[in-house]
């Protein structure tokens, strides 16, 4: 559920593209708004299945195809009344469990048996509404939590999931395969997990709209957890009114896990409070301290777009603390992974014969030719070392992280700027697929700010840095998931920033780059 890159990088500086990329025949079939334009739900899904059928041998997007989808959807068209979301295709990453015959394998050899047979409480809100869950996508492996040399995107189940603007670059983990599913066209939405980064990173980079809700504004249970702090769930689409109308009908209040205690109280129907004006005469703050990375010049071309649009830009250049927040994240990730991990183990079937963390460590080592061909698992190794979450270094180090990046940190730069949010680049471009020293990220922004706290992030298209997407971050306080989705929203519709993938084999291959990389003659 997590990009994992502790503690924070330094940003470095590179080169940004111009604002726009000349004309270009994608492959077909590209474009996923087709899917809905088909008439029923099962239409809709089949449309679905032949893009995934069509495209993911290149992208390895998708781990499995529900075999039950064109049944799900049938039934769909036979109901009397249709819910919101009706006939819309979605793929859910695989570590959520649903109903049907798939298994929830977290992209490990070791989870292949784990067909759980029930759903995730926001699995089941998406099959009330009308959706049509038609398989599972790839991801970074244990969603990025197994070693410090890992690849992102890469799993032993899945293998290498591609970034569809260039098949060589990599498309940021751990919910990899989710955005590209969509940003690739084989679903309009998608669901991922993220503990930090692991939804917006990923979407930045594909160039798509990704939303991290508020912590406990949507259920977790029978989700393979890493952090009950910082987990949460949410949507992957192309649009922001789309991400809104899919976190209306997932978020809500679940007796099974207790952080969702008042999410009830605090789910409103954010689709409906979109407003193509909402920027105008808001107070945000712009996070200096965390642009960079070869991000600058679409960075300043969002600004502009902020400040025409009515926003009020005051420039936070220092957020004390970072480092420090990272490694106490880092420490607090250990100890909740293996409890919680432990804990999840032991509701899946017999047949699952690795029951805990110890035990998924032995699977590796023995399997180490499928599982550990690549990188191994420093961090499993570090999580099982761990003490309990009863221990004063355990306590220590969620309330320092806590208390750094949320009360003493976002709040109080919006309490004292009177600010109602920040924004700022989400990620770099993306990097290379690199099997030798595994994700070298140049930079990155100040997601895990919000991710530590566990506040509402959004990232909606920017622009682009030589044909590759980047993503411009909306952060804001606890419960201003609606706030947050409405600037996003003016942003878009303001500038809409979205460029269609065309499945280059590098971008080199580009001819607006390649042109400049031959020899003046």
């Amino acid at each position: 559920m997590r990009r994992l890159v502790l503690p924070l990088l330094a940003a470095a500086s590179a080169l940004a593209g111009c604002a726009a990329l000349p004309p270009a025949a994608p492959p077909a079939p590209q474009r996923s708004v087709a899917v809905l334009d088909a008439a029923s739900a099962e239409s809709r899904t089949l449309v679905a299945i032949e893009r995934i059928e069509a495209l993911n041998p290149r992208l390895n997007a998708v781990i499995a195809v529900d075999p039950t989808a064109v049944a799900q959807a049938r039934a769909l068209d036979a109901a009397p009344r249709p819910g919101a979301l009706f006939g819309m295709p979605v793929i859910v990453k695989d570590n959520i469990d649903t109903l049907g015959p798939l298994p929830t394998t977290a992209g490990s050899l070791a989870l292949r048996d784990n067909v759980t047979d029930r759903d995730a409480p926001l699995v089941a809100r998406l099959r009330a509404a009308g959706a049509v869950i038609v398989g599972k996508a790839n991801l970074s492996e244990w969603a990025n939590i197994r070693s410090s040399d890992s690849i992102s995107g890469w799993s032993a189940v899945g293998g290498q999931t591609r970034n569809p603007h260039a098949l060589n670059r990599n498309a940021c983990g751990s919910s990899s395969g989710s955005a590209v599913a969509v940003a690739a066209g084989m679903v309009p939405a998608a669901i991922g997990t993220e503990t930090d980064g692991s939804i917006t990173c990923p979407a930045a980079i594909t160039g798509i709209v990704g939303f991290k809700p508020t912590v406990g504004l949507v259920s977790r249970t029978h989700i393979i957890p890493i952090s009950h702090s910082q987990d949460t769930a949410g949507p992957m689409t192309r649009t922001v009114r789309e991400a809104a109308d899919i976190l209306t009908t997932i978020a809500g209040s679940d007796p099974a896990d207790p952080a969702t205690a008042e999410a009830d109280a605090r789910r409103t129907d954010y689709a409906a409070a979109l407003d193509a004006g909402a920027l105008r005469g808001k107070r945000i703050g712009v996070m200096r301290f965390a642009a960079g990375f070869g991000t600058d010049a679409p960075f300043e071309r969002a600004l502009a777009v902020l400040r025409h649009a009515g926003a009020v830009l005051v420039d936070i250049d220092e957020f004390p603390g970072r480092r420090e927040i990272g490694q106490h994240e880092y420490s607090v990730l250990l100890h909740e992974f293996k409890a919680g991990l432990n804990a999840y183990l032991a509701t899946t079937p017999p047949q699952v014969r690795t029951r805990s963390l110890a035990d998924l460590i032995a699977f590796n080592k023995e399997h180490v030719d499928r599982e550990m061909p690549l990188f191994g698992q420093d961090i499993f190794e570090a999580a099982e070392e761990t003490g309990g979450l009863d221990s004063a270094d355990y306590r220590a180090a969620r309330e320092t992280s806590f208390r750094m990046a949320g009360p003493d940190g976002i709040d109080r730069v919006l309490r004292e700027g009177g600010l109602v949010a920040l924004v700022g680049p989400t990620m770099p471009a993306a990097w290379f697929i690199d099997a030798v020293h595994g994700d070298r990220i140049g930079g990155g922004g100040a997601g895990s700010l919000a991710a530590v706290a566990g506040y509402p992030h959004l990232t909606v298209p920017m622009g682009h840095v030589r044909g590759l997407p980047v993503g411009l971050s909306f952060i804001g306080p606890k419960w201003s998931d609606g706030l947050i989705l409405a600037l996003g929203y003016a942003y878009e519709q303001a500038a809409p920033q979205r460029i269609e993938p065309r499945l280059l084999p590098s971008i080199e291959d580009a001819p607006e780059v390649a042109r400049h990389l031959e020899p003046v003659r």
